[in-house]
């Protein structure tokens, strides 16, 4: 594995740590795809560190179980607001 590819696991791994950030947030922030995200923190991230692993992964379990939540908010906001 390349360096880069390594040091951009590390660096997004431990901003999904620190702020508890979504897929979607992550690849905006470091101006990757989700998939490329995505594969960093499910693949990529056990090969290098399997205890940073553990963490991330159950950050993404969370926020894939809030994720139907956070849609009816969005979708809520939005015909709140095109309304007035």
């Amino acid at each position: 594995m390349n360096d880069y590819i390594v040091e951009r696991v590390l660096t997004i791994s431990a901003y999904v740590i620190e702020t508890e950030a979504t897929v979607r947030k992550v690849s905006e922030m470091y101006g990757v795809s989700k998939s490329t995200v995505h594969k960093d923190l499910t693949e990529r991230l056990p090969e290098i560190n399997k205890e940073l692993a553990e963490k991330v992964r159950k950050i993404l379990e969370k926020n894939k179980k809030e994720r139907h939540i956070r849609g009816g908010i969005a979708t809520k906001n939005k015909y709140l607001f095109s309304k007035a």
